[in-house]
């Protein structure tokens, strides 16, 4: 049962009394457009809430950026939905784009480099632990005694986990598997993912469900075996004919024009007499008696007045990584690799590789890409190497990198016919451990101010799915928590 806002409050009007700059009320503010920030203010026009949302720069989406040039189709930043996690699927079938959701080409097939060579992952593997160990055995990837460490984890007993209950994950994959699981599986392929370093990345916040196999059950291997479920036949990942632009671009389509302003950078977020929030941009002022910040946490810091001074701290205690995406496109004639499949990591024990991790884009998604070319995506930077970008303020560099790294693995004889390159400043959020304990800090301290809520990456959302469930959530609980709320009548349906 959903809850109008009160009927009482002066909604979507700009107020003026002689003397003043005129004030738009609304009920709620969102601050930050990317797929929360959406996502929220989706929901609250859903149900009926008076809303504006500010957004600081042209573009809405956050790190969603697709572009289409000269018969190519690029995502700039992610470029899949996770099909186990459901509400950014289900949220498509909202928005009329079910039918659009395109699976990964067939084969499937990820690959690991180890000293210049592409070996595949092994199969019936979870985020590399083994569900047999079968194809572990055959596979070129491991050493004999790493492939004998793995079957260790069959008799190794639970950790005594400190008081935290937390540790990094390179610790607790090193201590179930052996060094040669993280070298050359677990750290490249979260590397990819979170852009992060495994011995500081926290296993509580990131994987939880793996502390508590291992506290019920310790072995990891057997806990996979008895849970096993056959592999979709259509596989993990879910994306859109024109990228995942298309989602953000019909979530902003059902969202009224009015409501949503671009280059608007909201200064300060006060609180103020006659209205628990006051917002400010260059151009504009907003009252509401919410306000869900859906900013990169160092941002939503910079914006909390005096008041919330310690909740600030908190938020820039939330370390965040820059990364690049290179997009280049080759001749398929001129890349000697077959590309069968869906891309590679790279553990950051090879030497001389610049990149984390490549995506052959055009092997991966339906076309993306003319026939007779093909469109590769490379990454670079995150906590391997935090200072490239800073490094490498020339596109053209930063080009040269990804270049010359996938040349040389994937035998490429000729210069790109089209590059294009896409920084990500601080975009990247690094769950350390401990994060969890600075989560429930921020928690409490967002009680002691009634009308003020967090939400995105930086904070209990890992990828696109979360990022909606929790923007969702959220601008729920701006409606259920703000004081007057609850004493509304019900809304329809």
């Amino acid at each position: 049962m959903c809850r109008r806002w009160p009927a009482t409050f002066t909604s979507g009007r700009a107020v003026r009394s002689p003397g003043a700059e005129a004030v738009e009320r609304v009920d709620v503010c969102v601050v930050g457009g990317g797929i929360a920030g959406l996502s929220a203010a989706y929901e609250l026009h859903r149900l009926g809430v008076a809303f504006r949302l500010f957004e600081a720069t042209d573009h809405l989406g956050g790190v969603i950026l697709t572009e289409s040039l000269d018969g190519f189709t690029i995502d700039g930043g992610p470029d899949a939905l996770l099909a186990q996690k459901p509400a950014a699927i289900e949220l498509c079938r909202e928005l009329g784009l079910g039918d659009r959701l395109q699976p990964t080409l067939e084969p499937r097939t990820a690959y690991i480099l180890k000293q210049g060579r592409l070996h595949p992952l092994p199969e019936a593997s979870v985020l590399g632990i083994p569900t047999r160990l079968a194809p572990f055995a055959r596979t070129g990837l491991f050493s004999a005694w790493a492939k004998l460490r793995f079957g260790l984890d069959l008799a190794l007993p639970p950790c005594r986990l400190p008081p935290s209950g937390d540790e990094s994950i390179g610790a607790f994959f090193r201590r179930r598997f052996g060094p040669e699981a993280v070298d050359y599986l677990v750290e490249p392929l979260l590397a990819t993912i979170h852009a992060g370093d495994v011995d500081r990345l926290s296993m509580r916040a990131l994987f939880p469900r793996l502390l508590e196999a291992e506290q019920a059950g310790g072995s990891l291997i057997q806990t996979f075996r008895r849970r096993r479920t056959p592999a979709p036949p259509d596989g993990m990942f879910r994306s859109l004919p024109g990228g995942l632009a298309e989602l953000t671009a019909a979530l902003v389509a059902t969202l009224p024009t009015e409501r949503v302003s671009r280059n608007a950078r909201v200064e300060t977020v006060d609180q103020g007499a006659d209205a628990p929030f006051i917002v400010r941009t260059a151009d504009s002022v907003c009252s509401a008696s919410a306000v869900i910040l859906a900013a990169p946490a160092p941002v939503a810091a910079g914006l909390l007045g005096p008041r919330n001074e310690r909740l600030a701290a908190l938020c820039r205690e939330i370390p965040h990584a820059s990364t690049a995406t290179v997009a280049l496109t080759y001749p398929r004639d001129a890349v000697t690799h077959p590309l069968r499949g869906s891309g590679f990591v790279v553990p950051r024990v090879e030497p001389d590789v610049s990149i984390i991790a490549a995506t052959w884009v055009s092997s991966k998604w339906p076309g993306r890409a003319p026939a007779d070319q093909v469109l590769l995506r490379a990454f670079i930077g995150g906590a391997r190497d935090p200072e490239v970008l800073d490094r490498t303020p020339d596109d053209t560099a930063l080009t040269q990198l990804a270049h010359t790294d996938l040349a040389r693995i994937l035998g490429i004889a000729v210069a790109p016919s089209l590059a294009r390159v896409y920084r990500w400043m601080g975009r990247s959020p690094q769950h350390e451990v401990g994060h969890l304990d600075r989560l429930d800090a921020i928690e409490r301290r967002l009680e002691e101010t009634p009308g003020l809520f967090l939400t995105g990456s930086s904070f209990r959302s890992v990828g696109i799915p979360d990022c909606v469930r929790d923007g969702r959530a959220t601008a729920r609980r701006a409606v259920e928590r703000t004081p007057g709320a609850a004493a509304a009548g019900e809304s329809e349906g």
